[in-house]
């Protein structure tokens, strides 16, 4: 069975949330069960550091003290970090239903903005067509495009069968101007009060919209972030991408979700009031995030987001490491432009939680990387240059103890492939610190105020 089929085969588990409902629930015992003696046997290791013979060090000057004082405070916030992250995601998940609403089903327009989607637009949106939900439109807006991509959204103007009914589908052709620019324009051109925002080269699941409209029942949920996952699965560095979004994205958002406070709606799927999107002016063209920027205003509104795990979107990963460094050095641009840009509207002693948003994020992208790559730095040098070889083999069986127990509740609770556990050998040593140098990079450079260009991930369309 070749790559593309495991996913099919992955996807249509996934569409099935019916069938799933008494194995989630067994999984909520089954992941507790997982994160307790996971992050026990993670803080026996780190004792181990420091108690085993040659694996601490001799303390004799106050350069050697601080040194090792810092490294304690670096261990006991990781594994703040991991308990809280994974606590509240539990809590997010103990509290997750199946039940939907079948009176409230507000007519929604999907907006897919194109640039040079010619090899995967077509199958974005048959995957839209197929969507278990009614009433809805797709509007496609096709950004000033060069290749064959305004043709093929051609091809499916006008009414399209869904499962349900026809769908409306409607083409708006623009000079290019961005991404936000494009967003803009589909949502103007609609006249629907929820807007269903995705990527080009999006699939979505068919019950990811019926499991994220039930959110704005509640009067206070002004957005609701979707579950992005990879599809182009395969290869090294998209099945590292793959575990990245399950246990680096859709974990924490997981987290955030507990109160309300997603801080970053994800391009591939996020769900909108119309009139939340009007009182934060639509989407910016002044970042490289606009996802990112767009959901600090709503939260600065007073707004909450939210999280659904069955919204699911299957996304194209960067191939090769170029690629992914690219996407990477301009998602970490982004989001300290949208920072700063926002910076004195999330700061409010009224909304004590918004600030909460603020400083996680800016932990996340300049604190965290900074520390991570110190302590690995650290751990190599007194391996290689003081002799404590059993120290780095610690730290290694430390960091990826809790990647791995981070992955298994992943995996338990959305039903993943069971193979991206392994990854967690390489995953935290190898690519999350190639991602946290580029982050760092990223930081300097936008600290100094170089120039950058939005760049474009080069569709493969072999997912």
């Amino acid at each position: 069975m070749n790559p593309a089929e495991k996913i099919e085969r992955h996807k249509i588990q996934l569409d099935s949330p019916t069938n799933s409902t008494i194995n989630r629930n067994v999984n909520k015992q089954y992941v507790l069960r997982i994160v307790i003696l996971g992050l026990l046997t993670a803080v026996f290791l780190f004792i181990l550091i420091y108690t085993l013979p040659g694996t601490h060090f001799s303390v004799t000057t106050l350069l050697e003290y601080s040194v090792s004082a810092a490294l304690v405070i670096f261990l006991i916030v990781l594994l703040l970090r991991y308990l809280i992250v994974l606590l509240m995601a539990y809590l997010n998940l103990n509290k997750y239903t199946f039940q939907v609403s079948g009176d409230f089903s507000p007519f929604v327009s999907v907006i897919i903005p194109v640039y040079n989607e010619e090899k995967v637009l077509r199958d974005s949106i048959n995957s839209l067509l197929k969507l278990n939900y009614e009433p809805y439109e797709i509007i496609i807006v096709n950004d000033g495009s060069t290749d064959n991509t305004q043709d093929i959204a051609e091809s499916f103007i006008g009414y399209r069968n869904g499962i349900y009914s026809e769908i409306k589908v409607s083409l708006i052709n623009k000079k290019n101007s961005g991404k936000a620019s494009a967003l803009n324009a589909g949502i103007k051109y609609s006249k629907s009060e929820f807007i269903l925002c995705v990527d080009g080269d999006s699939q979505l699941s068919p019950d990811s919209v019926k499991f994220a409209v039930r959110h704005f029942l509640n009067p206070s949920i002004g957005a609701v972030a979707g579950n992005v996952k990879v599809l182009n699965r395969g290869r090294l560095f998209t099945d590292l991408q793959a575990l990245e979004y399950l246990e680096g994205l859709n974990l924490t958002r997981s987290a955030q979700s507990f109160v309300k406070l997603v801080n970053i709606i994800p391009g591939p799927m996020g769900l909108f009031r119309r009139k939340v999107l009007e009182q934060a002016g639509y989407y910016s063209s002044d970042t490289f995030a606009e996802d990112a920027d767009v959901t600090l205003k709503i939260l600065s509104s007073g707004w909450k987001v939210s999280y659904e795990p069955y919204a699911v979107s299957y996304t194209e990963a960067p191939v090769r490491l170029l690629q992914l460094l690219k996407q990477r050095y301009r998602w970490t641009r982004g989001i300290i432009q949208s920072l700063k840009k926002n910076k004195r509207h999330l700061v409010n002693p009224l909304r004590f939680g918004n600030l909460i948003v603020l400083c996680t994020m800016f932990y996340e992208v300049i604190i965290w990387p900074v520390m991570n790559i110190s302590a690995h730095l650290f751990f190599i040098s007194a391996a290689f240059f003081f002799g404590y070889i059993s120290l780095i083999f610690f730290w290694w069986a430390a960091l990826t103890m809790l990647d791995l127990i981070a992955a298994l509740y992943c995996i338990a609770s959305e039903k993943e492939e069971i193979r991206l556990a392994f990854y967690s050998i390489i995953y935290r040593i190898f690519f999350i610190l190639i991602v946290d140098v580029c982050k760092i990079v990223s930081f300097i450079e936008e600290f100094l105020d170089f120039k950058m260009t939005w760049g474009k991930i080069e569709r493969t369309g072999t997912a």
